[in-house]
């Protein structure tokens, strides 16, 4: 299960990557545009596309390298083993917690793919978007499930 989520986390960090460009090249070439008087059309709709994606697919590397907010003050004080009951309840807590929103956000973008709910300039359909950031919380969801049962890494 480990090499799995390997692969996943880097394979969504590949393609969250190649979208973060796009994202960049995007707004300097409507800057350019705009200086020109010929802005792109939907540039707003597409960053907002580009970064809802980019955020759920960044979720679990975030997750992998521990490189998201975590406040300490409190639980650094704590004994070793209190520290990995309290890791381990909110780990349980995180499983429900982004299981519920992974199959709520499936739910919504298959629902938008149902009614063909489409961007307001583009007519960009929704639901691909929806179902990448449910793809990511999902993963998110499959990490600590895989941390609840192989230990939480390096204790500090």
């Amino acid at each position: 299960m480990h090499r799995i989520l390997t692969l996943l986390n880097r394979l969504q960090t590949g393609v969250a990557g190649v979208l973060l460009v796009m994202m960049v090249v995007l707004t300097t070439a409507n800057i350019l545009a705009r200086q020109a008087g010929i802005p792109i059309r939907g540039t707003f709709e597409i960053m907002g596309f580009l970064g809802a994606a980019v955020f759920g697919l960044s979720l679990s590397f975030s997750h992998s390298k521990k490189e998201h907010l975590y406040v300490s003050i409190l639980f650094d004080r704590f004994p070793k083993k209190v520290r990995q009951a309290a890791k381990g309840i909110n780990t349980i807590a995180c499983i429900g917690l982004f299981s519920l929103l992974s199959y709520q956000l499936v739910k919504t973008g298959l629902n938008l793919k149902r009614v063909e709910e489409v961007s307001e300039t583009l007519r960009i359909p929704y639901y691909p978007v929806v179902l990448v950031v449910a793809f990511g919380v999902a993963v998110l969801v499959l990490l600590f499930v895989h941390e609840l049962f192989t230990g939480f890494g390096e204790e500090s």
